[in-house]
């Protein structure tokens, strides 16, 4: 299975390209719930034998990051009618191409360190870097409040990715936990972005310095 494996996350490397260049909100919640999906699958990829409990954390990661969060997303950006990321610090095209320069140093530095003797594992460090990298991007260089919130669920994929080396070691149950800890942080987020565009009209982040003394 291990062509499956980068294979899926290939997907997912060209995906964070996607999300660094392009600006409307739809697609950005559209792609991280894709690229949810994609790492739900991952777990029953990379063990030799598929239990009840890695089924049930592939369908709690599935439901959690690739309909229950997203749909969540998509009411709050009904609810404050914005459609488009605008002015960020770094433009669409500049954050790509530092997303593409950070996936590739990744990839030379596995395949160097590896010697290409673990093709399993082969892009997985790789693919957590850039989704790591591009979360950090959207957090850092975005301003508005809904785009710095996919940012955070990016990079929360990008430890998951991580996590997928440490199936032997870490308990699934402790995933578990990460994911309805973040389930229960992206609502009470929301909610509080219906508070902040309610008291400003805006989700723009730079607004709320007026909230100063």
């Amino acid at each position: 299975m291990a062509w499956l494996v980068n294979a899926i996350l290939t997907m997912v490397l060209l995906l964070n390209l996607f999300l660094l260049s392009v600006s409307r909100m739809k697609s950005l919640i559209s792609g991280v719930a894709l690229q949810g999906i994609m790492l739900s699958i991952l777990p029953l990829l990379l063990v030799k034998e598929v239990d009840p409990l890695i089924l049930i954390t592939a369908l709690v990661t599935a439901g959690i990051k690739g309909w229950t969060i997203p749909r969540m997303l998509d009411k709050a950006l009904r609810d404050v009618r914005i459609k488009h990321e605008v002015e960020p610090l770094i433009g669409f095209i500049p954050s790509m191409l530092i997303g593409a320069a950070g996936t590739a140093a990744a990839l030379m530095m596995t395949i160097h360190a590896s010697g290409l003797h673990h093709p399993k594992s082969l892009l997985v460090i790789p693919a957590s870097m850039s989704t790591i990298l591009t979360g950090l991007l959207l957090l850092t260089t975005r301003f508005k409040a809904l785009t710095q919130i996919i940012g955070y669920l990016i990079l929360e994929n990008g430890i998951y990715i991580f996590g997928m080396l440490l199936l032997a070691v870490v308990p699934f149950l402790v995933e578990l936990g990460i994911l309805l800890d973040l389930f229960v942080g992206i609502f009470v987020v929301c909610i509080i972005l219906n508070h902040i565009h309610s008291a400003f009209a805006s989700l723009d982040t730079r607004r709320l310095t007026s909230l100063k003394e």
